[in-house]
């Protein structure tokens, strides 16, 4: 709650510093907020996206229950032949149909998923090069101000992040919070003591990546500002010295280091909380099944199940880390196109 309510409050914090923006910045080629430009340009294409995320949950809540049922009703179980009506069933029968059936749910969920990131990766392509022909456009409107060096990394290098993150801008919070809490609900059904201990360190996560991401949010806004501060040396026709050209470099250098060393510290410190969670599970679920509150077909299902827990949960936070730095490059592109439009007629 604690840090819905940080966000909330970012949130606030950034609509205020937009209204209060200098004009000119206003004047830019591109709407403010990422998610009202792409809501903008990809409203329909989000729609068919998100209905695919929510067609693929039912199918993997099928995938987790499955299992269970082919180990504690086929395998693990006595009450042979079984009666459907007039027909019967053998324990070997009853078994074959069972795998049937989470082979083609399986089949059918990884075929829904697939279809879903090639669309996205079609609607991210798209944006790219909307976003390079607005780019381009703006420039050669203003008679190509400055030299093309200052041009070409941002329709290279910074258009791509930002148009990258249209695919998934919707789908993938839908998509991986969705099955974050499909499975869940999968291991509080099983046992609601398993599925509390599956989210015990989940508080810890929530609050200790966004600390982490804003000073890396920080750092990617200085390198975008240090890589055209360099464009611009290299554009100057010769006339920058090569002392402050090689100290462009070495600054590009040392920022990029630093984004490396917080990333890497922050992933790995992810990881090692995601795998403490394991510990709760051979504990409190051995327990229960030698005690007799919980069946040996339910622990192996929610083992299972949380071999897939742990990868939304991360899709999620590496989620956040694109969606932030996608902001950044997003805003730094706004003031590029902003410095390069056509000043209002009087």
């Amino acid at each position: 709650a604690t840090w819905c309510l940080r966000v909330l409050r970012r949130t606030r914090h950034s609509i205020l510093r937009e209204a209060m923006a200098p004009a000119d910045l206003g004047r830019s080629a591109l709407v403010p907020g990422i998610f009202r430009y792409l809501l903008r340009q990809t409203w329909r294409s989000q729609l068919w996206l998100l209905l695919g995320a929510a067609l693929s949950l039912p199918i993997l809540y099928a995938t987790l229950e499955l299992p269970k049922l082919i180990i504690n009703n086929a395998i693990d179980s006595g009450h042979f032949p079984l009666r459907y009506g007039n027909l019967f069933l053998s324990q070997l029968e009853f078994l074959f149909i069972l795998c049937f059936f989470f082979f083609f749910a399986m089949l059918a969920n990884g075929s829904l998923k697939y279809l879903v990131n090639l669309y996205t990766g079609r609607v991210a392509e798209a944006l790219v090069r909307r976003l390079r022909l607005t780019v381009h456009r703006t420039w050669r409107r203003r008679g190509r101000p400055g030299a093309p060096a200052q041009l070409i990394p941002i329709i290279a290098q910074e258009v791509e992040p930002v148009g990258g993150f249209a695919g998934e801008a919707f789908v993938r919070p839908v998509l991986q919070g969705g099955t974050f809490l499909t499975i869940l609900i999968f291991m509080l059904v099983q046992d609601p003591i398993l599925g509390a201990a599956a989210i015990t360190l989940l508080p810890l996560q929530l609050m200790l990546i966004p600390t982490l991401q804003r000073r890396i949010n920080a750092l990617g806004r200085e390198r975008v500002q240090e890589v055209r501060r360099l464009g611009a040396l290299i554009g100057n026709d010769g006339s920058s010295s090569l002392d402050a050209i090689h100290r462009s470099f070495k600054r590009i250098q040392t920022i990029r280091f630093e984004l490396y060393r917080r990333k890497f510290f922050m992933k790995g410190l992810n990881n090692f909380i995601s795998h403490m969670t394991p510990f709760f599970f051979y504990t409190i679920g051995g327990y229960l099944v030698i005690e007799g509150k919980l069946s040996f077909g339910a622990l192996v299902a929610v083992l299972v199940a949380y071999k897939d827990f742990s990868a939304p949960l991360r899709e999620l936070f590496n989620y956040y880390q694109t969606m932030e730095d996608s902001r950044v490059r997003y805003e730094e592109l706004r003031r590029f196109l902003a410095s390069h439009t056509d000043p209002p007629a009087k």
